[in-house]
């Protein structure tokens, strides 16, 4: 070891050792060279943050002999703060006291705010720098003379083109931190600062990676697990049913009227609905069991273990928890749900066939009791002739392949025919004659009503053109359905057949039922009014059946109404159903409205309306729904007298 010796001690012969100023030099180095290996050691392990922070203020006292060393971020608030990260050898929530800043201030003048505000190491401070001589740091030079610090210095940190804050370290000699071991705890500093990067860039992809899992085994409305992930687990659960060989169940929920909803109040009230069945659904399920959003309004529940038995249970419980009505957008909601139930291994023995056949159940639990129904065989061929008819429905519709057919309407006093009320036939090719109201709700399920209607009116225009050609001024009443209501372009269609036609707005009459109005009253009032601006009569269509009154159907811009034949078939009979029509039409005369009575399937009930002075009469006993290019000839018959059928 080198040592320099004064000459004084020479000539005395007393050998004392004074340190070599390059030896100084070499253990400065080496400690710097200790401290960036343990450093680089200290990144290779560290899968956290805070943790690679620490350890290396640690390595840097333990391993470099430094006096302390700590990290603080700069905070961008007003104040420009630091925020002091992790310290070893000195106490960083005492630092925390002085309230460092790297702000441009006589007090961001400190060595971790300047190294912050410049991006430039700031090195070989020490006690007796004339920085560190006014007032503003006469608390930190207690703390310091205290600890018996005696230089400093502070590298930036850098991360992604940024400074985000500072490395500072301090040693007992006032002489530390030259140029060589400057050098190397710069490279330090450079070091830690790409440690934190990549431990964020790792923290970015998982987090990316997690986004990547939710979304592709997630709804994101909801958070319940998705169609994706329950096929994955219901596909495992299965094989763990064979194993073990033991039953599950799936049972597939839907949310009636939840298209009428959204049309109605909006999606976002919609999706506030969803989110608050999805909670209380999710509430009620167990630990292993497995809810899920597998369409717009649908969930789908696995129960990885549990037959008929169990699946009825549960289906019984969820419908209670659904009971309770929903606050959406300041109304009360009833949520109508249906739940089917499929069962493994004896309606399907994988994932797809089980799920379907639970939706081909559920399809059929509004005809069953307490809103739910197991699977049965024969649904799946009647839903898929359901599906199949779906399809054959546009074709038809799309090649004119539909007939219209007219029901007479009479007045009653003169027995004069007074018009007719247009209705569509479907003969299938291969089904034969499907029932009206069938071909209609599929119309309405497939998204296909806006067509079917357009061929109606198209149908009607055309037919009352053809009369009004023949010297025929009769009437024709088209029914419009609950979608059509809410259909924008519905208004200027009807406008552009009145102008097409030519026909006066007196032969075209609408048909609205009661429960299709009631169902929003104040969004279908809009729609009759225009309707009502283009001079055309409108009635009501099975009144008594919405649960509204004439006094509410007074402030709606109708004509007419017409009693639902519930009422008027039976009253002859039912003094109930007598007393219901006498009121319906007494009320009606009195609002100043026609009243028309569909049913009227006998004379006897002809004579009891006759009586009671009800204005029209439609109905078997008038004649059955006859093709269009019939009715000439048997308004002719009726007129001669031939009208019971």
């Amino acid at each position: 070891m080198l040592m320099a010796y004064p000459a004084d001690e020479k000539e005395t012969g007393v050998r004392t050792p004074v340190p070599d100023k390059h030896e100084e030099e070499l253990v400065r180095l080496n400690r710097a060279l200790r401290t960036l290996s343990a450093g680089n050691r200290a990144l290779l392990r560290m899968t956290d943050e805070q943790d690679l922070l620490h350890e290396m203020c640690q390595v840097i006292v333990e391993t470099g002999g430094y006096a302390f060393a700590c990290v603080a971020y700069a905070v961008h608030d007003e104040a420009k703060s630091l925020r002091w990260m992790a310290g070893v050898g000195t106490d960083i929530a005492l630092l925390d006291t002085f309230h460092f800043t790297w702000a441009d201030t006589e007090f961001g003048n400190n060595l971790p705010g300047a190294a912050i505000r410049t991006g430039q190491p700031i090195v070989g401070v020490h006690i007796e720098d004339p920085a560190y001589a006014g007032e503003v740091f006469a608390p930190i030079r207690e703390h310091i003379i205290q600890h018996g610090y005696a230089s400093f210095t502070a590298f930036p940190l850098r991360v992604e083109g940024q400074v985000l804050g500072v490395l500072a370290i301090a040693a007992n000699e006032p002489d530390a931190f030259d140029e060589e071991e400057v050098k190397l705890l710069s490279e330090l500093a450079d070091d830690l600062a790409y440690g934190i990067t990549n431990l964020r860039t790792h923290i970015q992809k998982r987090e990316a990676q997690a986004t990547i899992t939710r979304l592709a085994y997630y709804d994101t409305l909801t958070g319940l697990a998705n169609r994706t992930r329950l096929v994955e687990e219901l596909e495992a659960a299965i094989d763990d049913a064979k194993r073990q060989r033991h039953a599950l169940a799936v049972l597939h929920l839907e949310v009636g009227h939840f298209r009428a909803i959204n049309k109605v109040l909006g999606y976002r009230a919609g999706d506030e609905l969803l989110q608050t069945l999805s909670r209380r659904l999710s509430s009620e399920i167990q630990s292993k069991e497995i809810l899920a959003r597998v369409g717009e309004a649908e969930f789908a529940l696995l129960l990885p273990d549990g037959g008929a038995e169990y699946a009825i249970q549960v289906a019984q419980r969820l419908l209670i928890v659904l009971l309770e009505p929903v606050e959406v957008a300041q109304l009360t909601l009833d949520a109508r749900v249906a739940i089917g139930i499929a069962l493994f291994p004896g309606h399907a023995t994988n994932a797809e066939f089980l799920l379907r056949r639970a939706n081909v159940a559920m399809h059929q639990a509004n005809l069953a009791s307490g809103g739910y129904a197991m699977y049965t065989e024969g649904q799946e061929q009647e839903h898929t002739r359901r599906l199949a008819l779906m399809g054959d429905l546009h074709r038809a519709i799309k090649n004119s392949e539909l007939r219209l057919f007219c029901q007479p309407k009479v007045d009653i006093q003169s027995r004069r025919v007074c018009g007719a009320e247009a209705l569509v036939r479907w003969q299938h090719p291969q089904h034969g004659n499907i029932p009206t109201f069938e071909f209609i709700q599929l119309a309405e399920e497939a998204g296909t009503i806006t067509p079917l209607t357009n061929w109606m009116l198209e149908a009607a225009f055309s037919q009352t053109y053809a009369w009004h050609e023949a010297g025929l001024e009769w009437p024709l009443a088209v029914n419009l359905s609950g979608h059509d209501l809410y259909d924008p372009r519905l208004i200027e269609r009807i406008r552009g057949m009145f102008s097409t036609w030519g026909i006066a707005p007196s032969l075209i009459q609408f048909e609205l039922t009661e429960s299709a109005v009631m169902a929003n009253p104040t969004a279908c009032l809009e729609t009759l009014a225009r309707l009502k601006q283009l001079d055309v009569k409108l009635f009501i269509d099975d009144y008594g059946t919405g649960y509204s009154s004439l006094s509410y159907l007074q402030k709606l811009p109708i004509d007419a109404v017409k009693i639902d034949q519930s009422f008027v078939m039976p009253m002859v009979i039912n003094s109930n159903s007598a007393m219901i029509v006498s009121s319906t039409i007494e009320l009606g005369h009195n609002l100043g409205l026609t009243v028309v009575a569909e049913g009227v399937d006998s004379q006897a009930v002809w004579d009891r309306l006759a009586a009671l002075k009800c204005d029209v009469a439609q109905g078997y006993h008038i004649s059955m729904p006859m093709p269009a290019e019939q009715f000439q000839a048997w308004s002719s018959a009726w007129s001669q007298g031939s009208h019971c059928q």
